[in-house]
């Protein structure tokens, strides 16, 4: 193949109780890319649709990514073209950048005959999420790459795990029209926190891996609770307990934020419910004046995938 067209997914990073090491690849919502292969060495974006993002290849995160990957192949001959197609908007806290740094590596994987694991690919994305927000976390570009439930279990050495999907899981996600940019959000992150939170929130990621395993979902739901990262974000948002309240009284397993915000995420059992609590976060967000995108969607388990 000499050109490829990908579907590149959003992702909820966090999944409350698991800051930097749990997330989840959401269906039906994501970016389009085209990737190709060309004879004119180095890496370019030739078009950039949806977003006002920089077209140097430097400066791109989906560039700078594959840069990092054909560097661990020694590549220097290769010329790569890069078209993006933005439908996941910048700071949303669903993983824009992430679906840009994976979909590329994905691709680009795909064009040179996959000389790596899906897996393997993860520290390149990894690159692109550096460049975004000075932090090169995993949570978002894991299950973008992977597929479904993903668990960095550690970073160095980095070792990430794909988790079970229970199939009647669905997401429902609001995202109001404010930007909060990760590399903000992260200066209100504590680097210390109490023993007590500590142990708190490493019984709620065990809990819930043990919930998807299982598919015990009023466990899911239990275990979805976080201590340390929400009580300090959860202030950049408005109507957050409001909507978190809503979603869980709507019949959410439960709410929390997705990724590094504005956006807010519900856990539900079944699409009827995930319906019912798009319904609950519309009416809250009808009465603030604030423009919002609400999504309901299933777990993705492929990742990017060939469209």
């Amino acid at each position: 193949m000499k050109s490829i067209k990908v579907f590149a997914p959003a992702t909820v990073a966090n999944l409350s109780c698991g800051f930097d090491v749990l997330g989840c690849c959401l269906e039906g919502v994501g970016d389009e890319m085209v990737i190709s292969l060309s004879d004119t060495p180095g890496i370019r974006i030739t078009k950039l649709e949806g977003a006002n993002l920089p077209m140097e290849a430097d400066k791109n995160v989906a560039s700078v990514a594959v840069m990092h990957q054909l560097k661990a192949l020694n590549d220097t001959t290769t010329g790569i073209e890069i078209e993006i197609y933005k439908k996941i908007k910048a700071g949303s806290g669903i993983g824009s950048s992430a679906a840009s740094s994976a979909g590329a590596v994905w691709a680009v994987n795909e064009l040179l005959g996959n000389p790596f694991t899906p897996a393997q690919l993860v520290p390149f994305a990894m690159e692109g999420e550096r460049l975004a927000s000075g932090n090169a976390h995993a949570d978002n570009v894991a299950p973008a790459l992977l597929g479904g439930f993903t668990l960095v279990r550690s970073y160095e050495p980095f070792d990430v795990l794909k988790l079970n999907t229970p199939k009647d899981l669905y997401m429902t996600i609001i995202h109001p029209q404010i930007e909060v940019k990760t590399s903000d959000s992260r200066k209100v992150v504590k680097p210390n926190v109490t023993l007590k939170n500590a142990i708190t929130q490493w019984g709620n990621v065990g809990g819930l891996v043990a919930g998807l395993y299982t598919e015990d979902y009023d466990l899911i739901g239990r275990s979805l609770s976080d201590v340390i990262i929400e009580p300090l974000r959860s202030i950049l948002i408005p109507k957050f307990e409001e909507v978190k309240k809503a979603s869980i009284e709507s019949g959410a397993l439960g709410a929390g934020i997705s990724g590094s915000g504005p956006s807010i995420f519900a856990l539900s059992k079944g699409k009827e419910t995930a319906t019912k609590v798009a319904e609950s976060m519309k009416t809250i967000y009808e009465s603030t004046g604030i423009v919002f995108d609400i999504h309901v969607a299933p777990i993705n388990e492929d990742g990017v995938r060939i469209i």
